[in-house]
């Protein structure tokens, strides 16, 4: 798939009142500029959605655990963004993971549109169908970084839930999209990577929910000799391998991403 040639460009912005819109170009080869602006690659959006979320993770981890806030084994993530000073920092920074998420997701469906265009692996639908699931995720990512898990446990767990559950089902859906991309748009070792990384968020997801059900009082300071402390460090465990799992798989995304490129051009037209 080939970008219009700079002579068509120029034709179409020397008609009066014409504008040119936004373009995406997807292919094989890296793209030379060809318009007014043009960033030659997005890859640097996962990437720095990837490293970022690990920061954000790490830091209210490393933060809470120093100021005494939480035991070192396996907190629940939202229990090291509670209290201050952790707690800003936390909400600070996994509202930034969010947006970077909607971002990350907008343009993997303008992507996979654009490879269906000549390809016809899935239908439109699907794709939206993904997208919709995934902003869905990054919703109640919001939720949980805006309202603590003490101060508004009920609408917390809400945003929590579905944040996991439809970060679940968004990895798996893309999962799917790439095994119908090979081996055009798709290697199958990134298939299977991608695969993988969903059964065992799949598999952690479950449990998760399951055992954090039977945990009795919300609490952050657990100690080993507690009714409920089993039932919180597995349910722990498991939260910590589908977050890491999401951040896992959105690395995936990066080669896929050196292959698109935004280009805008503005156009200023004077009135005669």
């Amino acid at each position: 798939m080939r970008p219009a040639s700079p002579r068509a460009l120029q034709g179409a912005a020397t008609e009066p009142g014409r504008a040119l819109p936004p373009q995406m170009v997807v292919s094989r080869a890296r793209q030379q500029p060809a318009m007014l602006c043009c960033m030659p690659g997005v890859a640097f959006v996962p990437a720095l959605l990837v490293s970022w979320s690990s920061a954000a993770f790490i830091t209210s981890y490393v933060i809470a655990v120093l100021a005494g806030h939480v035991e070192p084994l396996v907190p629940y993530i939202s229990d090291t963004g509670t209290k201050p000073p952790e707690s800003g920092i936390f909400g600070f920074m996994i509202n930034i993971s969010a947006l970077l998420g909607v971002i990350t997701m907008c343009i993997r469906y303008l992507l996979i549109e654009k490879q269906n265009e000549s390809s016809h692996f899935i239908r439109s639908s699907c794709n939206v169908f993904s997208l919709c699931i995934g902003l869905m995720g990054c919703t109640g990512m919001g939720i949980v970084a805006t309202f603590q898990e003490l101060s508004v446990p009920s609408v917390h767990d809400i945003g929590a839930l579905v944040a996991f559950g439809s970060g679940v089902v968004y990895i798996t859906l893309q999962s799917i999209i790439s095994y119908k991309s090979c081996p055009q748009w798709n290697t199958y070792l990134v298939c299977h990577i991608r695969m993988a990384i969903s059964v065992i968020s799949c598999i952690a997801f479950i449990p998760m929910i399951v055992f954090a059900s039977k945990i009795s009082v919300t609490k952050i300071d657990w100690t080993p000799d507690e009714k409920d402390y089993t039932y919180h460090v597995v349910s722990a465990v498991c939260e910590w391998t589908v977050a890491f799992g999401f951040v896992f798989f959105f690395l995936t995304f990066i080669r896929d991403f050196q292959r698109v490129s935004l280009r805008i051009s503005t156009e200023i037209h004077e009135d005669s």
